[in-house]
């Protein structure tokens, strides 16, 4: 890590979070614990929506507006670009639901990639004739390469995340944008295990569609997730058609006087009941703490983390991804066949939280974990090696 990174990383937040000290928790990829302020902000929320006879109006929007404005700063976008949706699959489904492709053109999504991002692209070319084009990586290869190896003029969408689901191994967007804009393929950004850790600035990626959930690296609430739509789609065709997308729904009084145009930008792609009075403040707040925070100083502190996890589990003898072709907050961890089962069941029994996957562990960490939390991990794999 460089001089800079290691002045930008954040000091211990542990204090921040809702966090259990008899367990180690470094499974943030699946899902994040939550900071305190956001269970605070659920307290609140579940109280007001206890007295709906209090509710206005204004609160049918107000937080939406908010959460919305929140996203699309994170993401350097106007609040115009965002829409609400409740999953990635939500949001991808929107995204290709307003893409063609032609027939016998090629769809790229990475080899063992997470399902929603595959089964999409697979309906979407059965749907228009398209090939879905798995992308692998031979040994030494990276990401980058291997995508931007497989794009050629057939190519006429490419769906990929920042960072591989299972091993954080990176893939670094611009070199992708760039060599599928040079083909005039669509670019769709599965951004779920990175962003609020990477920076994304889609006024220089430019990506078709951003989509990324609330639960993981955003600090959020299950069930709450966000869409960027680059403006040329913001005409097309939503997925439902529900009372608050349309023009003129704070009119309560005027709905049934039916509208045929939507809200401005991508709002006509919202979730039906997208106001979600639990959720919202929920997510507010999280967003709030990661601008505050700052991708680039969290996953500055999260890089000396991985670095050292990584480190260690390289003076036990194990295979991790390189420092310099993965993510600053995962690590993947390979494990001897032979000793697979055993990892698994000490750092079970050393109550430390990863994620195992047949002979290979995903350790993901957030500012919630402290230097006896990778004593914890390192001593439980080091026991059973």
């Amino acid at each position: 890590m460089t001089d800079t990174a290691t002045r930008l990383a954040l000091t211990d937040q542990r204090a921040e979070f809702e966090i259990d000290d008899e367990f180690a928790y470094f499974n943030t990829a699946a899902m994040s614990p939550l900071l305190r302020s956001v269970r605070q902000a659920a307290g609140e929320a579940l109280d007001r929506r206890a007295k709906p006879w209090t509710l206005s109006t204004r609160d049918w929007f107000g937080d939406v507006d908010t959460l919305r404005s929140r996203f699309a700063q994170l993401v350097g976008a106007e609040s115009t670009d965002v829409a609400l949706i409740p999953a990635t699959s939500y949001g991808l489904a929107v995204a290709s639901r307003n893409l063609t492709a032609g027939a016998g053109s090629r769809v790229l999504v990475l080899d063992q990639e997470f399902p929603s991002n595959h089964y999409t692209w697979q309906r979407f070319a059965r749907r228009t004739g398209a090939e879905l084009a798995v992308v692998k990586r031979e040994p030494g290869q990276t990401w980058t390469d291997a995508i931007v190896a497989a794009i050629d003029d057939r190519v006429a969408v490419v769906s990929t995340p920042n960072v591989h689901w299972s091993t954080g191994a990176l893939i670094e967007l611009p070199q992708v944008a760039k060599a599928a804009r040079a083909v005039g393929a669509s670019f769709i950004v599965d951004a779920s295990q990175s962003l609020g850790v990477l920076p994304v600035d889609v006024t220089t990626l430019r990506p078709d569609a951003l989509v990324a959930v609330g639960y993981k690296w955003l600090l959020g609430p299950y069930s709450l997730g966000y869409l960027y739509l680059d403006p040329s789609l913001h005409g097309g065709e939503p997925l439902e058609e529900n009372w608050i997308m349309r023009a003129g729904s704070e009119d309560f009084s005027a709905l049934s006087q039916y509208q045929d145009e939507y809200r401005p930008g991508a709002q006509r792609f919202d979730v039906g009941e997208r106001t979600n009075f639990q959720l919202t403040p929920m997510a507010a707040e999280a967003l709030s703490r990661v601008l505050a925070w700052a991708p680039e100083r969290i996953g500055a502190a999260l890089r000396l983390r991985t670095d050292a996890i990584a480190g260690a589990a390289e003076r036990l003898g194990l295979s991790v991804e390189p420092s310099h072709s993965r993510g600053p907050h995962i690590v993947g961890v390979e494990l001897p066949s032979d000793s697979a089962h055993r990892v698994a069941s000490s750092l079970a029994e050393a109550q430390v939280v990863v994620s195992v996957r047949g002979t290979s562990i995903r350790i993901a960490p957030h500012l919630h974990n402290n230097d006896e939390d990778v004593r914890r991990l390192i001593a439980a794999m080091a026991s059973a090696i």
